[in-house]
């Protein structure tokens, strides 16, 4: 059973999460050969001000 974490900046419109999942989804069942319905995508959206980079917050760009 594949999960897949993906972990981005808040501000996608429902459509583009699911789009996100399809797609994953997809390329997870070619690349692997597993199941469709055994892979598991978890997306995990974060605030600007919780992501840094080169030690400045994404809020702060």
């Amino acid at each position: 059973m594949p999960i897949v974490n993906v972990k981005l900046l808040e501000g996608r419109s429902d459509e583009q999460l699911k789009d996100l999942v399809s797609e994953v989804t997809n390329a997870v069942e070619k690349t692997t050969g597993a199941d469709k319905n055994a892979i598991h995508v978890v997306i995990e959206e974060m605030k600007a001000a919780h992501y840094g980079v080169a030690g400045v917050r994404k809020a702060d760009q």
